[in-house]
């Protein structure tokens, strides 16, 4: 997999070109959009580093650019440029936005990846808006509760104004959770546990009528999933394999242009 023209144009300005003195002696730097096909590839085929074919650069070369972008929050920084571009364009709304997490498993070793029923992994949570682009998307461990990571997701959204309604699943039914959003000028929709009481009940059936279209983020991690490197993390520090989200999440909103 490989950008257009018109589409590395749209991105280029957010990486940057290694700039090495013309009297090192030794090779010169391999251009970023060199650096970025090879990367594309390792997403698209979740292959490992060192498989990389002979037509791309060196791996290790791959490896260490993409763990600078990782570092420095390049590709958190185009996500947010496509977002806010695509905003102003009147192509992206916030009135109504989902929230859910996924999980995915890790098969080594690492940081912060936490033990399931379903083995050891992590989650992938992300917010979305009513045409399932996404407006945050964040990693952490798998044993942490989904309603923890909801202020997790808003660290990493990508515009300035948030969602008016963000409805989510049972599992985001709780008080605190609905005050705090509230606080922040958020409405949480969520379906009401069985467990609750029928005097404790706060929401509204016809604000649940949203719910209906929460599959927009059931979408999302199914277009996420056609990129095997993010279906399982081999990496072992947690800021690449979220680079690896954020690059495939940058590829849905190059198609919206």
């Amino acid at each position: 997999m490989e950008l257009t023209d018109a589409q590395w144009e749209r991105v280029r300005v957010h990486f940057p070109e290694e700039n090495l003195p013309d009297i090192r002696p030794g090779r010169k730097p391999v251009p970023t959009r060199e650096v970025l096909d090879a990367v594309l590839w390792i997403l698209n085929t979740g292959a490992r580093w060192r498989h990389l074919p002979q037509y791309f650069p060196n791996y290790k070369t791959v490896h260490r650019r993409f763990q600078d972008w990782c570092k420095k929050e390049v590709l958190r920084n185009v996500l947010c440029s496509l977002a806010n571009e695509l905003r102003q364009h009147g192509k992206i709304k916030t009135d109504e936005c989902y929230i859910d997490g996924t999980f995915s498993s890790a098969k080594g070793g690492g940081k912060e990846i936490g033990p399931t029923r379903r083995g050891k992994g992590v989650k992938i949570m992300a917010i979305v808006n009513r045409d399932g682009l996404p407006l945050s998307v964040a990693t952490c461990a798998a044993n942490h509760h989904e309603v923890t990571c909801v202020q997790l997701s808003f660290d990493f959204y990508m515009l300035e104004v948030k969602p008016e309604h963000l409805i989510g699943d049972k599992a985001y039914d709780s008080d605190q959770l609905d005050k705090e959003l509230e606080d922040q000028g958020v409405e949480m929709i969520a379906p009401h546990r069985k467990n609750r009481k029928p005097e404790n009940k706060t929401q509204d059936g016809r604000a649940l009528r949203r719910y209906k279209r929460r599959w927009m983020v059931e979408r999302f991690f199914a277009w996420l999933h056609w990129q095997r490197r993010v279906i399982t993390r081999f990496e072992y520090y947690p800021a690449n394999f979220l680079g690896f989200v954020q690059l495939a999440s940058i590829l849905i909103y190059l198609k919206q242009f």
